[in-house]
């Protein structure tokens, strides 16, 4: 795939999400897909690299915990060879009244058409107070 058709599917992935089309937002991933979110050891329950079954796990948590689908905006994306960097912005409200806004960078990887790694960084102090502080 090229760089615009990797960027592309970059915006198809966030878009599905979004729409909390999260099954289809899985299919942009390779089978054998790793993601690795930013974290430290003990720090959040969720850090660290995940298989494609894992993150899968983690995105239906979050959609079941959330009023409404995350709203989510790509804010830019670069692209060179096999790779698109990204900024993102997210905003949702969760069940128990807490609102989750986030900015992200994500690094993706792409084989084949589909995106195969993915390294995302956020503010980790955020996510732990909103989604796993008692």
């Amino acid at each position: 795939m090229n760089l615009e058709g990797n960027k592309e599917l970059v915006r198809e992935f966030f878009t599905r999400f979004g729409a909390n089309d999260i099954a289809g937002a899985l299919a942009c991933l390779t089978d054998d897909a790793t993601w690795w979110i930013a974290g430290k050891p003990g720090a959040l329950p969720v850090r660290g690299l995940l298989t494609k079954e894992t993150i899968a796990r983690v995105f239906f948590n979050m959609a079941g915990r959330l009023k409404e689908p995350l709203e989510l905006r790509v804010v830019d994306t670069i692209a060179e060879g096999d790779r698109v960097a990204l900024e993102v912005e997210s905003r949702g409200e969760l069940d128990n009244g807490r609102v989750y806004e986030q900015q992200y960078h994500f690094a993706m990887t792409f084989r084949d058409g589909k995106i195969c790694a993915v390294r995302e960084y956020l503010d980790t102090q955020h996510v732990f107070a909103t989604w796993f502080q008692p």
